[in-house]
């Protein structure tokens, strides 16, 4: 059986102290995490989903910040800031945890792999991650994914920001070794590529609440459904009577 190294997660809305040198915390304005309190992972490969603004970024930042992962990506030993705009919701989390802490793991954000990249640079001179700048964007995502070596806790935040369709068949591959190998992923991801992973757990955070889904039923796979199959109409309905005139 896997055993997972995160197994659930709870949020205290009540007593969790704030930062009095932040501005008022916004998470407690987002539906879908003001009305969570607990939160069951029970599958080793989970993806958070849902439309812009929702939380599952917030809440993917927030498990691997209480976890012991530096705010902008790395491992647990990475140590560094550029810009503090990490929330006040890692005071208000604890984790559920059922096995100790992993050797290996990564948090990875693509809004903040530049930095990372620049870090692994200073860290690894001589490593496979040294070259990260001298490689193309999506290039340098897989190398550096390329590097997890399991078991581990891999948490990444939209990994298909920088990777065509065919490379996101090869993060999914390097997903499969992971599993295998023991590793836990918790992935925030609007690619209905990735959302299609057999067996992984979905969990929308549409329409206030977090709640499992399946594949189908998420607005990535139907957009990109409808794209594919109905673009004629589609495109009729978003352009109105000028889908035919010049840019």
């Amino acid at each position: 059986m896997h055993q997972l190294f995160i197994s659930g997660v709870r949020l205290d809305w009540d007593d969790a102290p704030r930062d009095r040198t932040k501005p008022a915390d916004y998470t407690q304005s987002i539906p879908a995490l003001r009305s969570l309190h607990e939160l069951e992972l029970d599958n080793p490969l989970t993806f958070f989903t849902g439309e812009n603004g929702t939380g599952k970024s917030t809440l993917l930042e927030s498990i691997a910040l209480t976890y012991g992962f530096n705010p902008e990506g790395g491992t647990r030993n990475y140590r560094f800031s550029t810009y503090d705009d990490v929330s006040d919701l890692s005071r208000r989390t604890t984790l559920i945890r059922r096995r100790g802490y992993c050797r290996s793991g990564y948090f990875f954000r693509a809004e903040s792999f530049f930095n990372v990249a620049t870090q692994a640079r200073d860290y690894d001179r001589s490593g496979a991650l040294a070259g990260l700048h001298e490689q193309s964007h999506g290039e340098s995502f897989l190398t550096f994914m390329q590097a997890f070596d399991g078991p581990g806790l891999y948490l990444m935040d939209e990994p298909e920001a920088a990777l065509s369709p065919q490379r996101q068949l090869s993060l999914m591959v390097m997903l499969h070794r992971l599993l295998k190998d023991g590793s836990q992923c918790i992935i925030a991801t609007h690619s209905p590529i990735l959302l299609s992973f057999p067996g992984a757990a979905l969990l929308s955070f549409d329409d206030g609440r977090i709640r499992p889904c399946a594949v189908e039923d998420t607005d990535s796979y139907r957009v990109m459904d409808t794209v594919i199959n109905r673009r004629d109409a589609l495109f009729h309905h978003l352009f109105d009577d000028h889908a035919d005139d010049p840019v």
